[in-house]
């Protein structure tokens, strides 16, 4: 049987109702749902689910639509990089199943929910349909706030733009994707200092002549009052977990700062916890549930 993981990620993560019922839709026939998070100074949520290829699809045009009536950008603030409500759908092939599996998956979601919802979407990642468009970030830039003048430029056309109005103020855009296993993974400091989690983020990340396959923001935690570098392994077979962890401890202590403690979200591969533990990267949250392969 071919299994497909799909990580919804929406702009809500205050309203637990909201939240609560965009998970509960996506628990159609044959979908597993592994794992959903809410963070309040992200204001973000994170699904996780797998099923087959039809599974995973109707699991996530159910979730999606729930999400696109319940949730409005217009009213939207937080500290994720974010373009619309559904802000971004990847489907990762898993056990029996390739990318080319996913990518036609990720292709059917993006006409569908574009259409049922007035939607524009972008693909990115695999299931990019130009080259230029592969990386989630430069989809991102801008953000919400900067969406309609960038959906204006012929450059940045959606991929799909329904209707005539083109941008949808209360929804923004979805970015929709196929691509690897992911880790998303952040560390907290012993500290409030936005400007040293910038500052070490700034120094990880790829784009900045950093780790290869990293992508790395600094944030603050409002809600407790301590600065977060907040990250994605897009190839832990290339750079480790352990790896950046034990780069950002290096930073942070050339400032005599410590890392309190450290957190996943979403799910793991197995394999990218090898050659490491969760005590020595200070993980807050981690059971065996939070192991891919435990749940196929």
């Amino acid at each position: 049987m071919k299994i497909i993981e799909c990580i919804p990620n929406f702009s809500e993560g205050r309203d637990s109702v909201i939240v609560e019922a965009i998970v509960a839709t996506a628990r159609t026939e044959g979908v597993k749902v592994l794992d959903f998070s809410m963070d309040r100074d992200h204001n973000r949520s994170v699904l996780t689910f797998i099923g087959s290829p039809e599974a995973t699809l109707r699991g996530a045009i159910a979730a999606c639509d729930r999400a696109a009536e319940l949730i409005d950008m217009r009213k939207h603030s937080g500290a994720h990089p974010r373009i619309g409500a559904v802000d971004v759908v990847p489907f990762v092939p898993l056990e029996g199943a390739d990318m080319a599996d996913a990518v036609e998956t990720a292709h059917r979601f993006g006409h569908i929910f574009s259409r049922k919802n007035n939607v524009p979407v972008y693909f990115y990642g695999e299931a990019a349909l130009d080259q230029e468009r592969k990386k989630l970030a430069d989809i991102r830039r801008g953000q919400y706030e900067g969406l309609r003048d960038k959906m204006s430029d012929p450059a940045w056309a959606p991929d799909i733009s329904p209707g005539e109005s083109g941008f949808n103020p209360r929804l923004g855009a979805t970015a929709v994707g196929a691509r690897k296993p992911l880790i998303a993974f952040n560390i907290n400091l012993s500290s409030n200092d936005i400007a040293l989690a910038r500052d070490i983020a700034k120094s990880i990340r790829y784009s900045s002549g950093g780790l290869k396959h990293i992508q790395a923001i600094g944030i603050l935690l409002e809600s407790r009052n301590i600065a977060q570098v907040s990250m994605n392994l897009t190839d832990y077979e290339t750079t480790s977990i352990r790896t950046v962890f034990d780069a950002v401890r290096r930073k942070a202590g050339e400032h005599d700062t410590e890392i309190l403690e450290s957190e996943l979200i979403g799910l793991i591969p197995k394999a990218a916890l090898e050659g490491t533990t969760v005590d020595h990267l200070k993980l807050l949250n981690f059971s065996e549930e939070r192991i891919i392969e435990n749940h196929y």
